[in-house]
């Protein structure tokens, strides 16, 4: 009997980055959208861009619906 093996996961983003001022200095703010979906995430820092990234990799795929395809 052949061992069936785990369905891999895959998610896509389309990801803009752009430069602004905050008043102060240039920051890097950032929009990451599903192209399945249209979903649209905005992010004020590489940081929370990062953030956000990794949390959608360590999600289980049970998790929150269906991976972005």
């Amino acid at each position: 009997m052949a061992k069936q093996q785990p369905r891999q996961r895959y998610l896509s983003y389309l990801l803009r980055l752009w430069q602004t001022s905050d008043g102060k200095k240039t920051v890097w703010r950032a929009s990451l959208q599903s192209p399945s979906s249209e979903e649209r995430h905005g992010f004020a820092s590489l940081e929370e861009l990062m953030s956000f990234l990794k949390a959608q990799a360590e999600r289980p795929e049970d998790e929150g619906g269906k991976s972005h395809r």
